[in-house]
């Protein structure tokens, strides 16, 4: 029989894979947070705070965009996308992202309508007011998404 051939074999090679993707998207919120924390000059998303943000840079903001972006993508097609599309059969995971998902759906709302807002900023100090208070609200997007998907995470590899 064929390493192919045995079921227990896959498991394990989807269990390794899963593990892997994990990992990546564990590593890709840790670039984000970075990412954040150095536009906005805090030490952590929740900490964020308008009156403590210095003025945001056209280029940093769009290096921040561009890993933002790549973080929301890689947790939807690496593995929110098996759980939407019904694929996912372990109950435990399944009840997760039903109590989860709602919050990460919302918190991508959120991410994508700052990235549309903000793709094309060209720094003006009459914009940097109205970006620092939507950073701010972004931070706490990014802490309730955390959480949210850390259970998510736990359920998978549970």
């Amino acid at each position: 029989m064929t390493a192919t051939a045995n079921p227990q074999v896959k498991v394990e090679e989807r269990r390794r894979d899963l593990g892997e993707t994990l990992l990546a998207l564990k590593d890709q919120r840790r670039k984000t947070l970075t990412a954040y924390c150095q536009i906005t000059g805090v030490s952590s998303p929740d900490q964020s705070s308008v009156s403590s943000m210095k003025d945001i840079a056209p280029v940093a903001l769009q290096e921040f965009l561009n890993i933002m972006v790549d973080y929301i993508a890689m947790g939807h097609f690496s593995v929110y996308q098996r759980i939407i599309e019904g694929k996912e059969r372990r109950g435990a995971v399944k009840q997760a992202a039903d109590v989860a998902y709602p919050g990460i759906g919302e918190t991508t709302d959120v991410m994508v309508e700052f990235n549309d807002k903000y793709e094309n900023f060209d720094g003006a100090s009459s914009d940097q007011e109205a970006l620092k208070d939507d950073l701010s609200r972004l931070g706490e997007m990014f802490a309730i998404r955390g959480e949210l998907e850390d259970e998510i995470i736990e359920a998978l590899l549970g």
